[in-house]
């Protein structure tokens, strides 16, 4: 499987959206593959983490953020529900999974309730050691135009993750201690 062949599907190549995905998917893989290599005694699969990084956010174009080159009808928080169903029809289950469960460091099908949030009512939370390295990977790296800049610090994202709660906050700095 090539995710740049899966991307292209859906974004051309050359376009803002395309070129913001795979940068960053480019970022985060490295990041992932890095952070998979120090827990060898769990065996993490390095080319499904590698791929899975590539493609855990392809939803992105069927959302409405211009800023990133996207002109879709869904808001931003809908894109890895929208990535699952992307990569499902197209018979990658496990790689689906993760682009659903990436967001944040995961949201409960109790916070979507409470919060409103315009997503299905189920968990969307890492559950294998692949998911979790993907989305703790994910939060050193921005798609905001900002790309350039680099890694965040782990200051950085333990502030922006406080906001959605200090359980969040916690599961983000169990997954630093365990893979940095």
């Amino acid at each position: 499987m090539n995710p740049l062949d899966i991307i292209a599907e859906f974004y051309e190549p050359g376009s803002r959206a395309y070129k913001v995905l795979t940068q960053h998917g480019e970022q985060v893989a490295g990041k992932a593959v890095d952070a998979a290599r120090k827990v060898p005694h769990l065996a993490p699969d390095i080319k499904f983490i590698r791929e899975a990084a590539m493609l855990h956010d392809i939803g992105i174009f069927l959302t409405n953020t211009p800023k990133l080159g996207c002109t879709g009808g869904y808001p931003y928080v809908c894109h890895g529900y929208l990535g699952r169903e992307i990569l499902e029809k197209k018979g990658f289950s496990s790689h689906a999974l993760v682009c659903e469960r990436h967001v944040g460091v995961g949201i409960t099908a109790e916070e979507i309730k409470r919060l409103n949030l315009p997503l299905p009512e189920r968990d969307m939370v890492p559950v294998s050691i692949e998911e979790q390295i993907v989305c703790f990977a994910d939060k050193f790296f921005s798609k905001n135009g900002d790309q350039a800049k680099g890694e965040r610090s782990l200051e950085e994202i333990s502030r922006s993750l406080e906001r959605y709660g200090r359980d969040k906050l916690i599961c983000f700095q169990s997954w630093a201690r365990m893979f940095q």
